[in-house]
Parts: structure tokens; sequence; C-alpha cells
């Protein structure tokens, strides 16, 4: 399989990022990759509710998705968005982070919404309170492709290990971690949790991440770690973006899970136990 990961510095104007991600496609595809993943929140990076109010849409009426789903068809390639900020129709106004799988053929092959929220006070500058604006979802999410099994998730997700497990078991041979990752956390735990979660699961982990300091129109600004990752299913980095934007390009065998499993079936172990406290 061969992959395409877009590191993106994203701004807060959609229409800005849909362009970004549509040459992006065309990269991929004149690379020969059967599948580009794009970042969390790839369509609006914001902090203010108000802005965010303004810019976004619908999942039915949302112009990125729309245009993506239709260059991946015109294309014949799949695409990983990693997340879009939609609007919901939640009684409270929260938006909700979806991650979606779009075919070769421009079909929507399964979404996920994002389970676990950032509402974290790192330091005095980097404090989050993700469920303020975004409401949670509550179902974990592996996909059957033609390229590989992949299993669904985004951003804090990954620091819950269990997911991860239970996407393995359900079959998943990559694992998709698009993020926005804060530049205190990720310089910290970013690279030693996505290679735990390769490590753990035997799976390919693939996470196209935000990077640098992001164009704002209004409210907070927003910096980000970026170092969008894949890791190999033994543990390995094979692919370390840095943090400049651009695509990049790499295969990934596929086979390889099944030699990691094979050495150690850590997935065919779980043994019930009783904690005692």
């Amino acid at each position: 399989m061969r992959a395409a990961l877009l590191q993106m510095c994203a701004s807060d104007q959609p229409e800005e990022n849909r362009t970004a991600v549509l040459r992006a496609m065309d990269d991929a595809k004149a690379a020969g990759a059967g599948i580009l993943l794009t970042p969390e929140v790839t369509n609006c990076v914001s902090q203010s509710r108000t802005h965010q109010r303004a810019v976004l849409h619908h999942e039915a009426d949302d112009p990125t998705l729309a245009a993506v789903r239709h260059a991946a068809a015109q294309a014949g390639i799949w695409v990983l968005l990693g997340s879009l900020a939609l609007k919901t129709a939640d009684a409270d106004g929260r938006f909700a982070n979806r991650s979606f799988l779009i075919s070769d053929r421009g079909e929507i092959a399964g979404w996920y919404d994002k389970i676990h929220m950032f509402d974290v006070e790192v330091d005095e500058t980097e404090t989050f309170r993700e469920s303020d604006g975004f409401r949670p979802g509550d179902r974990a999410v592996m996909v059957d492709t033609p390229l590989a099994s992949l299993g669904l998730s985004v951003c804090y997700d990954l620091r819950f290990a269990r997911l991860y497990r239970d996407l393995a078991q359900a079959g998943a041979q990559v694992l998709t971690v698009p993020a926005a990752f804060s530049p205190v956390t990720g310089k910290a735990h970013w690279e030693v949790l996505l290679r735990a979660r390769a490590i753990e699961t035997g799976c390919f982990v693939l996470a196209p991440a935000q990077s640098g300091d992001h164009a704002v129109s209004r409210g907070r600004p927003r910096r980000t770690h970026g170092h969008s990752l894949v890791v190999a299913p033994w543990g390995e980095v094979l692919l370390d973006a840095g943090t400049a934007p651009g695509l990049h390009v790499i295969d990934v065998d596929v086979k390889e899970v099944d030699k990691a499993r094979a050495r150690v079936p850590a997935l065919r172990h779980d043994r019930p136990y009783t904690l005692v406290t």
C-alpha cells in the first residue's frame, strides 16, 4: 500500500484548506499513492466558537467533504479526511470532530466521531476545553478496504490504549491517528505513544499532523507540534515529517502485520483478572 500523508498548517478559512487538500490529492495520485491521509480539523483550525459557527457546515452541505468525494472519484484514490469540524443538530450547539474514509469511488466508506475530548491544563499557555465546543462520539470504527483494514481514531484518542487494542482484535491492520497535537505534549509524548500503539497491536500506525503557527482571523492563536509519523508493527519509525508542511509518500507492506503478530501474539493472550484495592 502506497500512502501519502499531508502535513498541514491549516488556517481558520475552510476555502484555503480545501484548496490545499485538493492539490495534495493531485500530487498523491501523481506519486502513485492509493490513499491520501490528512490531519485532524483539516477544514478549520480555530478556537473561536463564534468563528466556527460562521464558517462551518453540517455534513450534508459541507463543501470540503463534497469536493473531496468528487475528486476522489475522479482520481480513483482513497482519502482519509483526518477530521472535519462540522455543525450538528445538538441542542447545545456543539460541533462534531468527524473523521471520514472516502473510497476511490467517492463514497463514504466509514466515519468516526472523536471519542475522547482534549480537556487539559498542561500549563498557563496550554489549556484546552474541547468538550465545550465539540461533543464526543461513542462508537469505535474499523473499515475493511482493498488496501488494508483501517481502524480510525483522532488525536487525543492516542492516550487510550484499549481503543486500539479493540480495533486490532476486530481485524484492523492499520491504525490512523490524524492529529493537531500541542507542542508541549507533542514533544514529550507524541512519538512514544504512537510507537507504543503500534507495538501493542502489531499494526502500522499512520499519523498525519497539523504543524506550525496557524493563521487565525479571530480567537486565540494556535500552534501545533507537527512530526507526522508512520510507525511499523514492530515499532520502527519509518517516516518523521519534521515540522514543515508538505506531502510525504511511503510504501507500507501490510504483510508485516502478520509477521509481527506471529512473533509476539499478544492480541490472543488476554486473560480475565480481578482488580484488588
